[in-house]
């Protein structure tokens, strides 16, 4: 990072196009992510993306661990608010964000968050913040499951994501227009 974010006015310029990377993120997934869409969606002149940011990778990696962290705020709320939902709504939840009204919309959510889990796998530069934010993830899920009176070790969590995760792709290979209730039908049947 620059030093030019150490001011009050660098560093909410810096939020803003962190801001706007995570949600461009969000919304179209990496190839998104360009300089001058950043820039726009942040109401910034273009020159500010480079100013603040020493490479286009550097300001990938600040708006996935955004995303991700605001993801696993909202998980951690989720957890402290829970009391009348189950415990594969908390982990579907977490597993594939919140869900939506809309099944359609809530199935081209879904597809946008695997598209950018896989997209990762291509981007090296992001592999130990992924690694960091999954083990975040983890600990928090195991403590879903802990609460839930479910308790679950670190072998059997990675099951269970691991059979959400292929619910997930397979529903999405398949077209299926509801591939949270596929997972969620498996994960039920893998809890029961």
């Amino acid at each position: 990072m620059t030093t030019a974010a150490s001011t009050p006015k660098g560093e909410r310029r810096r939020a803003a196009l962190i801001e706007a990377a995570s949600q461009l993120l969000a919304e179209s997934g990496f190839d998104a992510i360009r300089h001058r869409a950043v820039a726009e969606r942040a109401g910034l002149p273009l020159a500010s993306t480079t100013y603040y940011f020493d490479s286009l990778e550097e300001l990938v990696t600040a708006a996935v661990e955004h995303h991700a962290r605001l993801e696993l705020v909202q998980g951690r709320q989720c957890l402290e608010e829970a009391r009348d939902r189950s415990l594969v709504d908390l982990v579907l939840e977490l597993l594939l964000g919140p869900e939506r009204d809309d099944r359609e919309a809530d199935a081209e959510a879904v597809l946008l968050r695997y598209e950018r889990l896989v997209a990762t796998g291509r981007r090296k530069y992001l592999r130990p913040l992924m690694r960091t934010l999954s083990a975040e993830l983890d600990h928090l899920l195991l403590e879903i499951f802990a609460r839930s009176g479910t308790p679950v070790d670190a072998a059997e969590l990675e099951r269970l994501v691991a059979l959400v995760d292929g619910a997930v792709v397979n529903a999405l290979i398949e077209i299926d227009p509801d591939p949270r209730a596929v997972a969620g039908r498996m994960l039920r049947e893998a809890l029961s």
